[in-house]
């Protein structure tokens, strides 16, 4: 796979993008990661990417926990190589101290630390460690807002000591300190941000085939990473919110697809029976097929998790912008983002099953002109060189 890329002079200064590249080889990680890569690249900076962390791997072809980095390794240097970016990673494998792999060794990447302009922890994934004491300006992209500002505001001294070392705190979390979200904001500024894309990578020259559906791709049941705060459970669950708009294949024009991992048989059968396509999820993790399957759908429609929803965090999902950016309408679970984004045609926002079934009316009405403005929401609002170049902006780079 080789990506479009023509890159202007190195001339912006150096940045360091730590992310999970390597160790969580997912279509939706791998792609969020090259956004930003070359997002950064367009806009004239020097960047790099580096895992240097002993967080758990996970294989690129079963997706288990391993010890064996070799086939990560690989996959970090295939899709760097996709880029044009294939001398600029570094990999220090999870437990490792004493070496480092790609283009630089441990000496290297100390020396890389010290002359960055901004080293960027996407995701938040890094933890920080004495070696990071050298750089200068770090930034903190939280991806998932709401856990971090709750731990903040109960007093969790891991984690205040851990954004204490940032100097600029990144959300997606668009509508954190507005009057109507509930996320606590206390002791540090959030600036919102949202997903970037490389809109050429996501264009497509034709409209899906006439037997295309409703998609979305996603895990059945994640991780327990639930939070309490002033007596309310906010939840990390998918299947949580589906469950809730079960019964809309009975209700909906058009049909309705989910590529799922992490559910179970009896699940899969009842949702089947209710009239939902159920395909793996495992199958898309490969990048090429992942983007394949965004351009083939109909459009997506998507849950989201409560914790996003509830407190009105004003979330976004990166997989929901590449639908956009493929020019594929989106439904997808109110969080406030209809106050930064437009909705009504192309992109559309809901609270309820009406909400959902208008939406579905509007698309199959003038299914063309929907396309036309997903494609539209996507180059106004999320395209990778206006997202990132205000980041930087108010970075100060």
């Amino acid at each position: 796979m080789i990506l479009s890329f023509d890159y202007p002079p190195a001339t912006r200064g150096i940045v360091v993008v730590w992310g999970m590249l390597a160790s969580h080889p997912f279509g939706g990680m791998t792609w969020q990661a090259l956004h930003y890569l070359v997002g950064l690249r367009r806009l004239g900076f020097d960047v790099w990417y580096a895992e240097d962390t002993d967080n758990e791997l996970l294989d690129p072809i079963n997706l288990w926990n391993t010890s064996d980095y070799s086939a990560n390794v690989r996959y970090l240097a295939k899709y760097m190589d996709s880029v044009g970016l294939g001398n600029r990673w570094i990999f220090r494998p999870p437990g490792v101290q004493d070496m480092c792999l790609g283009a630089r060794d441990l000496v290297g990447l100390a020396q890389l630390y010290k002359e960055a302009d901004v080293v960027i922890n996407l995701c938040g994934y890094h933890f920080l460690r004495s070696e990071h004491e050298t750089i200068d300006c770090l930034i903190y992209l939280q991806t998932d807002p709401t856990i971090d500002q709750v731990k903040v505001a109960k007093n969790d001294t891991q984690k205040i000591e851990q954004l204490d070392a940032y100097r600029y705190l990144f959300t997606y979390g668009e509508n954190i300190g507005a009057p109507d979200c509930l996320v606590p904001v206390e002791q540090y500024q959030w600036y919102p941000t949202r997903p970037p894309v490389c809109l050429d990578w996501w264009a497509t020259d034709s409209l899906p085939s006439s037997e295309a559906v409703l998609t979305t791709i996603s895990t059945w049941k994640n991780f327990d990473n639930h939070i309490e705060w002033q007596g309310e459970n906010y939840y990390w669950l998918k299947d949580r919110e589906f469950r809730r708009f079960i019964d809309l294949p009975t209700k909906s024009r058009l049909p309705l697809a989910l590529a799922l991992d992490g559910i179970g048989a009896q699940e899969e059968v009842e949702m089947v029976d209710r009239g939902w396509r159920i395909v793996s999820a495992r199958a898309l993790s490969d990048p090429i097929a992942y983007r394949n399957y965004i351009c083939a759908s109909l459009g997506e429609f998507t849950v989201t998790k409560d914790q996003y929803v509830r407190p009105r965090t004003g979330w976004f999902s990166d997989r929901s912008a590449c639908y956009l950016a493929a020019g594929r309408p989106v439904i997808t679970q109110e969080t406030g983002f209809s106050k930064f984004l437009p909705t009504g045609k192309g992109l559309f926002a809901f609270n309820t099953m009406e909400d959902i079934l208008a939406a579905v009316d509007a698309i199959e009405s003038d299914y063309e002109g929907n396309c036309r403005a997903a494609r539209e929401i996507a180059s106004e609002y999320f395209a990778a060189e206006k997202v990132i170049g205000s980041l930087m902006e108010r970075a100060g780079l």
